[in-house]
């Protein structure tokens, strides 16, 4: 009987711990281009608030609202604005996303720093990634055949490209990405595979460039000037492939999850993005 008891208030010990520590986390998911940022704010969240937890994972702005759709999250982390079916699905099952601006972002175009293509218009951009353009001999370069690397159809980054690159923001293109192109799982995949092929072409979030890519300059048109993807440029407006990057929450944020998003959009919380290479907001 005494063996009994004292299993049923371990039992209570243990469920109440549990609650007491989920009421103290939260779970944040989404856009692998936010990854690298939503990880670094919540480190940093949790240095000064020793007693929260923050959990960040990626795998897509898709993912994210498909987690927040079904509970399993409390922050979606996304690239691109959530879809009408997406905000349909949520409502249908009584969850209100709230969309918050959180920084900018300009896509880089990269290549491999053996390859001597340095600029490209969006255009030729769009006849890369259809797989119209084919060697990189029609473009200057040497005499290869061009390897297409592009973000998987969950992710963001994909929708983003493909909409204002391939579709060149034109709402009754039917644009798609060549069939030869690589889908890889993230950003980080794309910058490895770069890399370690001179013939590579990819894209991702600015933050992701290293020495061991080379980030093309990107023109909108032969007439325009080519501009890098640097944070004066993007907070300019003179890249052309920029973006705005956003997180989700059910309703506004209240509790543990209001007390996060104020500090990613707090004075310290816009460092962080500068020094993790995106663009804070403008208050």
């Amino acid at each position: 009987m005494i063996k009994k008891l004292l299993l049923f208030l371990a039992v209570i010990t243990f469920a109440a711990s549990s609650f007491a520590a989920a009421k103290n986390s939260i779970q944040v998911k989404g856009s692998d281009t936010m990854v690298n940022l939503g990880q670094a704010w919540a480190e940093k969240y949790m240095e000064t608030n020793p007693g929260d937890f923050v959990a960040v994972t990626g795998g897509g702005s898709g993912t994210g609202f498909s987690s927040l759709i079904s509970g399993t999250c409390d922050i979606a982390m996304s690239s691109r604005n959530i879809k009408e079916k997406e905000m349909a699905l949520a409502k249908g099952k009584g969850i209100n996303p709230n969309e918050i601006k959180v920084a900018l972002d300009g896509l880089a175009v990269v290549v491999n720093p053996k390859n001597p293509v340095s600029k490209l218009t969006t255009a030729q951009l769009a006849g890369i990634f259809t797989g119209r353009i084919k060697n990189w001999k029609e473009l200057g370069g040497n005499d290869g055949r061009i390897v297409l690397l592009s973000r998987e159809v969950n992710s963001g980054t994909h929708v983003y490209f493909k909409e204002h690159v391939l579709r060149e923001n034109n709402p009754n293109s039917r644009e798609e990405f060549s069939p030869a192109a690589l889908m890889l799982s993230s950003s980080q995949a794309i910058a490895d595979e770069v890399a370690g092929n001179p013939d590579a072409i990819g894209y991702y979030g600015m933050g992701y460039i290293s020495n061991k890519q080379k980030p093309v300059m990107v023109a909108g048109d032969e007439k325009s000037e080519y501009e890098a993807p640097t944070i004066e440029n993007v907070i300019s407006g003179k890249y052309p492939i920029s973006r705005p990057l956003f997180i989700y929450t059910n309703g506004q944020p209240q509790g543990l999850v209001k007390k996060f998003v104020d500090f990613c959009l707090s004075k310290e919380g816009q460092e962080i993005v500068l020094a993790t290479d995106f663009v804070p907001i403008e208050k």
